[in-house]
């Protein structure tokens, strides 16, 4: 099977990409399946029933989340009623929402028959990141029990640390499909797939507006840096692009066959 990860979706200039980006690549790469960070596309900051019902209309089947997931005061509708919406795993129980979900292949273009299920697990990392529980401790667990329903395991790691993400995923190699990190919105070239069969991409970039930092107005920010002064971050409108990868993944066994990244202009 092929799957589509998209990068952290910035704003309406990415959730726009998206819906005009999405059917072709379906088509270029005979996609499967679609996941898609979302935790920026409500104004560049958070996400809301609405902007999440847009970007499952444009054809994405999950959207994992991060730092930014309490942004905005409607996300706790999502996260109570919306099971293709994820959390990071690693937040303290009773926590409103989940961390990982199965899910079924509904593409009607798959060429796969008796399709598996599909597992994701969204989690984040802690260096230079808010304080949640250890990721290296809960993930395996959670491994462990969506491995008893699928061998085809995708994770979201949402983290700063370069070196905590690929850690993390020396960790799961050989355990899941794929590891592909997220938050730094800025696209790395270092895919690869370890020893073990699992897919890895330190971080996917951002899907948005590229004649930006990070994708948001660029004077603002130098302006911070410049004077320390307070700035309202807006998102930009230029180059808008989507950034994300596409991992090939042996049913049976799970083992990723290949990963390739996407950059693509609106």
């Amino acid at each position: 099977m092929k799957l589509l990860f998209i990068g952290d979706i910035v704003g309406q200039p990415g959730r726009r990409a998206v819906q005009t980006l999405l059917p072709m690549l379906r088509e270029q790469h005979c996609l499967d399946f679609v996941i898609a960070n979302g935790e920026n596309s409500a104004g560049g900051s958070g996400i809301t029933p609405k902007t999440a019902e847009e970007i499952f209309s444009a054809g994405v089947d999950v959207i994992t989340s991060g730092d930014h997931l309490w942004d905005q005061k409607e996300v706790t509708e999502l996260l109570a009623k919306e099971n293709r919406f994820l959390r990071p795993l690693n937040y303290p129980p009773g926590t409103l929402g989940r961390g990982s979900g199965l899910f079924a292949i509904r593409n009607p273009k798959s060429e796969i028959r008796n399709p598996p299920l599909v597992a994701v697990l969204n989690a984040q990392g802690r260096t230079f990141m808010p304080a949640l529980e250890n990721p290296f401790l809960l993930a395996p667990l959670e491994v462990r029990r969506l491995r008893e329903q699928t061998k085809i395991i995708f994770v979201d790691f949402h983290a700063e640390a370069t070196s905590e993400k690929i850690a993390f995923a020396r960790m799961l190699d050989g355990q899941v499909s794929a590891v592909v990190g997220t938050h730094t919105h800025v696209q790395t070239a270092d895919e690869q797939i370890f020893p073990g069969g699992t897919a890895y991409l330190s971080d996917a970039g951002f899907t948005g507006p590229h004649d930006s930092v990070l994708g948001r107005e660029i004077e603002p920010i130098i302006k911070r840096f410049t004077t320390n002064m307070p700035q309202r971050f807006e998102v930009a409108r230029h180059r808008v692009m989507l950034h994300g990868a596409v991992v090939e993944i042996e049913d049976a066994s799970g083992r990723a066959l290949g990963i390739r990244r996407v950059s693509e202009s609106a």
